[in-house]
């Protein structure tokens, strides 16, 4: 049997409904994706903003995390080079503190596959714990801290980062070697994979 091309897996994507009633609104798989891509960034799921306009790291959060690559919107949002896709593809709802974890289906049924059509990744951007976690199983650390600053451990094939949400702000500011350290390191390897 033929595997499905990348354009018709992300048709499948965006028809999928299998946690539909799980959701506080209808299904809306939001991932870019392109055969020709450069770097994958995996983040953790939409977030309402998102969820309404469709378009993933369309949030203070992705300002941040381009800020950080040193990329503008049009190579951020250029499919042909770097492909955007979540631990969680639609947004799960609001939790206690936040919103909720991503849903556990989206990985395990659609990662592998989709990533199997981008042959010529370079470089995977693991956004935030869930990531993390799902991608570097038992080496992820027993922390968020302990596992982005081991960073270099993970390269050249994936490098940890912390999410860069409003809610992340004092992480980031108790942890003053991610942005003197780890950004520069950053930017050098996603201008190298977009080489």
């Amino acid at each position: 049997m033929k595997k499905p091309a990348l354009k018709e897996l992300l048709a499948e994507v965006e028809r999928c409904g299998v946690c539909r009633s799980q959701l506080p609104h209808p299904p809306r798989p939001v991932i870019r994706a392109g055969v020709t891509a450069r770097i994958l960034i995996i983040g953790q799921a939409p977030g309402t903003r998102v969820h309404r306009t469709g378009i993933p790291w369309n949030d203070p959060s992705g300002d941040l995390l381009r800020q950080w690559m040193a990329v503008d919107r049009d190579v951020f949002y250029d499919e042909s080079r770097i492909a955007l896709m979540p631990m969680g593809f639609c947004y799960p709802g609001k939790g206690v503190s936040g919103d909720l974890p991503p849903r556990r289906e989206c990985a395990p049924m659609w990662h592998q596959r989709l990533i199997s059509q981008m042959p010529d990744i370079r470089l995977t951007l693991l956004v935030g714990r869930y990531a993390h976690q799902y991608y570097l199983g038992s080496a992820s650390g027993p922390t968020l801290r302990d596992t982005v600053r081991r960073y270099h451990d993970f390269l050249p094939a994936f490098m940890p980062l912390v999410h860069p949400s409003p809610r992340n702000r004092n992480w980031l500011k108790n942890n003053p070697w991610f942005e003197i350290e780890l950004v520069p390191v950053l930017r050098r390897l996603v201008g190298t994979a977009l080489e």
